[in-house]
């Protein structure tokens, strides 16, 4: 049996333009594990998830970002995508002329290349994209269209959750997968999630503003993001006491204990 996968993020601090968002970030995740990351507009959330990915405006200061006990942050993006970490993004690009079969083929045979795999044959690759496509509720039609052109907010996830499909990624970051979506939409992209963690058993980390997320996925572990220092962390309960009260709570509730 393979060795559980750990993504440890130690006293981590970014900067942009020589701005320090993040001010001491230190979290670990391993796999089967569910995280979410909550915080206000503005604490560093996206910035988190592009530093884990490998974004080169953010420049990391100090601190490091280890998975399985290799350093990451000397790793390039592809790199970091081949040993088992995704990132969906909050708003996911468009590429007119490369279809999804055709850009998840590549990055399936590129993951292949660097486990020293051959490349997949056209016939299993089609196997096993029907195959997801039908897990997660996915119409064939989806494959042949260029990937995220013309999509709807809610086609964008779910083409982002595919990605993790055909990928199985050791850990996967969500962020804020939840903005732009209807309920509708929410609930398709949140059950492919749940799916995908129990059957790769993946890590998850669902970064968001608002809890309604966390009514399909449900966190282990909730951490609140705040000007940059994880400020508060608890199970499932602290992600429903910020619904009702908001962040000046957990602000107030630090300023009494200082």
């Amino acid at each position: 049996m393979s060795e559980q996968a750990v993504l440890e993020i130690k006293n981590l601090h970014v900067s942009v333009d020589d701005n320090e968002i993040l001010k001491g970030v230190t979290l670990t995740i391993r796999e089967g594990e569910v995280h979410a990351m909550m915080g206000p507009n503005g604490s560093g959330k996206s910035t988190l998830a592009y530093t884990i990915a490998g974004h080169p405006k953010y420049e990391v200061t100090e601190g490091e970002i280890l998975f399985n006990g290799e350093n990451v942050l000397e790793m390039e993006a592809d790199e970091r995508s081949k040993v088992g970490l995704f990132l969906a993004f909050q708003y996911p690009v468009a590429i007119p002329g490369v279809t999804m079969a055709n850009f998840l083929r590549m990055a399936i045979n590129a993951h292949r290349e660097a486990r020293g795999e051959p490349p997949i044959t056209p016939v299993e690759f089609r196997k096993m994209l029907l195959e997801k496509m039908e897990m997660l509720g996915i119409d064939r039609s989806f494959a042949g269209r260029y990937l995220n052109e013309g999509f709807s907010g809610g086609e964008k996830k779910r083409a982002e959750i595919l990605q993790m499909a055909v990928l199985e990624p050791k850990i996967a970051i969500l962020d804020e997968t939840d903005s732009g979506l209807d309920i509708d939409a929410l609930r398709v992209v949140s059950e492919g999630v749940n799916k995908l963690k129990d059957q790769l058993g993946m890590g998850v980390l669902v970064i968001t503003h608002y809890q309604r997320i966390l009514n399909y996925i449900k966190p282990d572990f909730v951490h609140v993001l705040v000007d940059g220092r994880i400020i508060a962390e608890g199970g499932p309960e602290l992600a429903q006491q910020l619904e009702e009260k908001g962040y000046d709570w957990v602000r107030e509730e630090l300023a009494k204990e200082a």
